[in-house]
């Protein structure tokens, strides 16, 4: 038998990067379909006895299954995948781009799941990277960083087509130093704590330095070097990286025991 796929009905016959598997459809003692044959690459021949079979044709994330019955005589079998490709990227207001080397986008399901929560079907994508989907809406979460800079989108994928989708982060990479003056040297022992507006934490780091994206806003930047505490507030504008010293005087020192009974 001879299998082919296309991406529609009306496309070219894909050449490459096809995984064929072809199952009998009576499943074994354990409740699994047999495998009898498989293959990679574009167009899949198989020798195969008289039957039913169950050919699953898997190109990247998108995938097809379909039932097929062979005689004796040689058969040519094509299966449509109702696939897409889909590539991600991102940018800053300014028009420039993410560092690609800070950029991960994550593809989830667009609808959640019994427990409320969207599975996760492909994570880690880098930038500029062609992931080959089924045909539908996704969710697509994109991270610039590791800490709260992150975009969410929904993103419809169409059969046969390549959609090329740009978010917009609004971000900043901030390196924290605590210094005895301005623009003196970083102070070594010194622990971290970012806290957001709202009052959320973002980050806990150890280090002169602490670099940094954090999604645009006011911070609360807490620095504990050895038994004292410093403590000053931060904006984040979007697409202006910046270095941020907190200076260890009487003004920014806090006593770790205010508010104790």
């Amino acid at each position: 038998v001879r299998l082919a796929a296309k991406m529609t009905e009306e496309g070219e016959e894909i050449s490459r990067g096809m995984t064929w598997r072809v199952f009998k459809p009576d499943p074994d003692a354990d409740g699994k379909l047999p495998l009898v044959a498989s293959a990679q690459g574009g167009v899949g021949m198989f020798e195969l006895p008289p039957g039913t079979y169950l050919v699953h044709a898997a190109f990247g994330r998108a995938g097809a299954t379909k039932r097929i019955m062979l005689g004796k005589q040689p058969q040519r079998e094509q299966i449509v995948l109702d696939a897409g490709g889909l590539e991600l990227n991102a940018l800053l207001p300014d028009g420039k781009a993410v560092p690609a080397d800070k950029l991960r986008f994550s593809i989830y399901e667009d609808k959640p799941d019994a427990s409320g929560d969207r599975p996760l079907i492909v994570p880690d994508v880098k930038a500029n990277t062609v992931v080959r989907l089924n045909a539908g809406v996704y969710h697509v979460v994109s991270t610039y960083g590791s800490v709260n800079a992150t975009v969410r989108s929904d993103i419809r994928v169409e059969a046969g087509k390549l959609t090329q989708a740009t978010v917009e982060h609004k971000a900043a990479q901030v390196t924290l130093k605590l210094v005895r003056e301005k623009g003196g040297e970083a102070l070594a022992e010194t622990s971290w704590s970012v806290v957001t507006d709202s009052g959320d934490p973002v980050l806990e780091t150890v280090g002169p330095y602490a670099t940094v994206v954090l999604a645009e806003g006011n911070y609360t930047i807490v620095a504990k070097n050895r038994d004292r505490i410093f403590q000053s507030q931060a904006t984040v504008e979007s697409g202006k990286d910046a270095e941020i010293e907190v200076v260890a005087d009487p003004e920014t020192e806090i006593d770790p025991n205010e508010g104790a009974d």
